[in-house]
């Protein structure tokens, strides 16, 4: 699949999007190959070749059951400046992020974006403290040339961490509780500040997010996690 260089690009997004190779999968998430960034998130590929990339979201509780949010950088390339969950990233098509077994590529995964994206230390984030609780398949477009179109893993973790956010990934960062989140919904949804957020995000605060974070405050979470359904959700 050919590639053109995009001189308008930012140039360490321009690297991440000819350097990581995503993992293609079917509506089942079965791995179906390999693509580079730039090829699986032009609409055009997305619309004409369904390419599907399996990704992940993580969503990171402090011990006081806040969520961490980023605003992702203006030199994104898909959904700059908006405002979304703590990380979302794709798993990359290497051996230890293609493990499927409990999810643990997709959690390798997570842990290394952490780190690149919010500066956060691996030691503050073990693999093993990552709870999968999902599965949902989205498509949505970014603007008239770039979009999304994922298979996306739900991995929520409590921990304290020491966050120092990559100006080249991340705009802003803030902590917020289930009524400061709601008001950010409100906000969006009135077009107030100038506030988005990103679509995956929205899906998921929709579907699923506070029914988990009740369950993450009282500390059963694992009992409504599911790993077999992929949600299509649109």
């Amino acid at each position: 699949m050919a590639t053109t260089d995009d001189t308008t690009m930012d140039a360490v997004q321009r690297r991440l999007m000819f350097d990581d190779e995503c993992i293609l999968v079917d509506e089942n998430d079965r791995v179906v190959g390999h693509e580079n960034k730039y090829n699986c998130h032009l609409m055009e590929n997305i619309e004409s070749k369904n390419l599907l990339h399996r990704a992940f979201s993580v969503f990171l509780f402090n011990s006081k059951y806040e969520l961490l949010l980023q605003q992702r950088s203006a030199t994104k390339v898909t959904f700059p400046l908006v405002w979304t969950n703590t990380c979302c990233s794709h798993p990359l098509y290497r051996e230890s992020e293609l493990i499927e077994e409990k999810a643990l590529g997709a959690r390798n995964a997570a842990q290394r974006k952490l780190l690149d994206e919010l500066g956060i230390p691996a030691e503050d984030v073990p693999v093993d403290q990552f709870l999968p609780v999902g599965r949902i398949l989205y498509k949505a477009p970014s603007d008239g040339k770039w979009g999304e179109h994922e298979l996306d893993y739900l991995l929520f973790i409590v921990r304290d961490v020491k966050v120092n956010p990559n100006p080249d990934e991340v705009a802003d960062i803030k902590y917020v509780n289930q009524d400061q989140l709601r008001e950010l919904l409100r906000k969006a949804d009135a077009g107030e500040e100038g506030l988005k957020l990103s679509p995956w995000f929205r899906l998921i605060v929709d579907n699923f997010l506070f029914k988990f974070w009740d369950h993450v405050q009282k500390g059963t979470l694992k009992e409504v996690a599911d790993m077999e359904t992929i949600h299509k959700l649109t």
